[in-house]
């Protein structure tokens, strides 16, 4: 199930970015019977569902904290953090399949959305590189590295395919310069910068949608760029530890797209390939609660992400720049461990 919801998401996992609720004019239908005629709906509709992923597929790249329940740093030299993770968003999938492309020029239709929980796995490091200036109770200024890596497998499910072109695992990396040190009576805080990608891939995936109709797209070269910078701020309570922060992502989507329609009796045949690309910047704040064991800590996070505009030619019964909530469960081992 996991698997068809993950080709279904990168499937539909670019934008294009357009001011007002009007259609892309690389979907034209033209002024004459030809393709460019024949696929302007299913165009037009490709662009919304790519429009209304992308953002989705974002935040399970980025998560909240960089390290889950961390907020100062890991103490300099010969110090490391290593976790893995899994981040989940209660996502909405639109329901393609009950809204057909039509024969002819791009028209306004709705989709109806169903819940979802979207997600990724990822491994992370944070490697000391600098312990920070010693002040009474604390330090500050402590500068750690951070280095995480995403994997992507290779999909066919329900007529999707899902292919990493250049290799299925992706590298990010970061840093995270510390404000406070977390000590007995200081909580530690900290702003961190992480830069996730995914691999390039290539997608395809066959919609039937009855009435002797079928459309295809071919979603080629897709990549999916993140930034995200996060202030946190962290304390132990012995056998817990509490964690908070907010920041700001930054989601840049590109891939280039060819949708193929067969209209039974109509028309059969495809548009050009043409490029798509998205930029995107939204609001985020999380809370955390973690257990600390002998040799590691157990942390679930909860957070939610607002903000940007996504205007679309369809609509969706929920918005494609809606609120959305996240969560995520990780281990942390400490080292040394003590």
């Amino acid at each position: 199930m996991m698997k068809r919801v993950f080709a279904l998401v990168l499937l539909f996992a670019t934008a294009s970015t357009l001011g007002g609720q009007q259609p892309d004019p690389q979907c034209a239908p033209g002024s004459t019977l030809n393709a460019n005629y024949y696929t302007s709906d299913a165009c037009q509709k490709a662009v919304d569902l790519f429009k209304y992923m992308a953002p989705q597929l974002g935040v399970s790249l980025t998560g909240g904290n960089a390290i889950l329940g961390t907020g100062g740093t890991v103490g300099g030299l010969g110090h490391a953090r290593f976790e893995l993770r899994a981040n989940g968003l209660w996502g909405s999938v639109p329901n393609v399949q009950k809204v057909p492309p039509q024969a002819g020029p791009y028209q306004s239709s709705t989709y109806t959305t169903k819940t979802q929980i979207l997600g990724l796995p990822a491994a992370s490091a944070e490697i000391g590189i600098f312990k920070g200036l010693s002040l009474p109770l604390t330090s500050v200024g402590g500068i750690d590295a951070l280095v995480t890596a995403t994997y992507i497998p290779d999909v066919t499910a329900d007529q999707v395919s899902v292919h990493a072109t250049s290799g299925n695992l992706k590298w990010g990396y970061g840093a995270r310069l510390g404000l406070l040190q977390e000590s007995l009576l200081v909580p530690g805080v900290s702003v961190t910068w992480m830069r996730r990608d995914l691999p390039t891939i290539n997608v395809s995936g066959t919609v039937p949608t009855g009435n002797g109709t079928q459309t295809t797209r071919q979603v080629n070269n897709l990549s999916e760029k993140t930034t995200a910078w996060r202030l946190v701020a962290s304390k132990s309570l012995v056998l817990f530890k509490l964690a908070a922060g907010f920041g700001q992502d930054k989601y840049e989507s590109n891939a280039d797209v060819n949708a193929t329609v067969n209209f039974s009796g109509i028309f059969s045949g495809s548009r050009t390939p043409f490029n798509i690309s998205q930029n995107l910047t939204r609001t985020t704040y999380f809370g955390e609660a973690s257990m600390n064991f002998l040799l590691f800590r157990l942390t679930g996070e909860i957070g939610r992400v607002t903000g940007g505009s996504i205007p679309t030619f369809n609509k969706f019964d929920t918005p494609a720049d809606n609120g959305r909530l996240y969560g995520s469960v990780g281990l942390t081992v400490d080292f040394p461990p003590f």
